[in-house]
């Protein structure tokens, strides 16, 4: 996926979220506004002629489901008695997440892919569409790969967030600099604040990286990406779940 492209993405997961955002709040007006600009550039995108297009035919198949996906929610809040036609959380489950496909291989390199399983925090059960965003970070919190955004979790049981989605690397492991970690923080929507938190964080560093599963430890906010000043965020055994796979040539 071209630069380009990566950075439609995540224009369009930041529109998205501010017209859900919106919604959220009853601001409905604000709310049509957004979904109905946002629908206009997916539609342009999906209707452009594929040498001027960044994306494949079948991607634009489904930039146009989203866009008319949009359209349908912004019609029921226009008239308000048929709002449960196209709910709010459906519109939600369609959110473009900034996931990315995994790099072409090469002779003699490896690439990691991390399923976030779950993450266990104590009031799991109260977290509003959570989500965790990913980063790969030099010693000075430099970012050394594109940011990559979860969809909003599958569901929240117990004192777990289940995720249950692939990560894709964006380097080879060979060409991460040492002292190098693998950020993930784990964001909620907070309704009286009306802004997106991160509640917690959580890192791999290099010696980390092996096939299998692992059981990483949470820290308190803010994200400390140097690793100066770490702070557990419970004592209790709560933590973040995942899989590596590692693909060689």
């Amino acid at each position: 996926m071209s630069e380009a492209a990566r950075s439609l993405l995540q224009r369009w997961g930041a529109s998205f979220r501010k017209g859900t955002d919106f919604d959220s709040w009853g601001q409905l007006v604000e709310a049509i506004d957004e979904y109905q600009i946002l629908a206009r550039h997916l539609q342009k995108e999906a209707q452009s002629q594929h040498n001027n297009s960044e994306f494949t035919e079948d991607q634009k198949k489904t930039i146009a489901k989203i866009a008319t996906c949009l359209e349908l929610r912004s019609a029921a809040l226009q008239s308000n008695q048929s709002q449960d036609e196209f709910k709010l959380e459906d519109l939600k489950k369609l959110e473009p997440s900034t996931l990315l496909p995994r790099l072409p291989s090469e002779p003699g390199m490896t690439l990691l892919t991390i399923n976030i399983e779950k993450i266990g925090l104590k009031d799991a059960g109260q977290c509003i569409d959570p989500y965790i965003t990913v980063s790969v970070k030099d010693l000075n919190g430099i970012d050394l790969t594109p940011v990559q955004d979860t969809p909003v979790a599958l569901r929240k049981e117990d004192m777990y967030v289940h995720f249950n989605v692939d990560i894709e690397i964006q380097k080879h492991v060979e060409k991460l600099t040492k002292g190098a970690a693998i950020f993930f923080e784990f964001k909620h929507y907070k309704p009286k604040k009306r802004f997106t938190s991160t509640k917690c964080f959580a890192f791999m560093e290099m010696d980390e990286i092996k096939p299998g599963a692992i059981v990483i430890e949470l820290y308190k906010k803010p994200t400390d990406f140097k690793r100066k000043k770490l702070q557990l965020l419970t004592k209790k055994p709560l933590y973040l779940h995942l899989h590596q796979t590692l693909h060689k040539e």
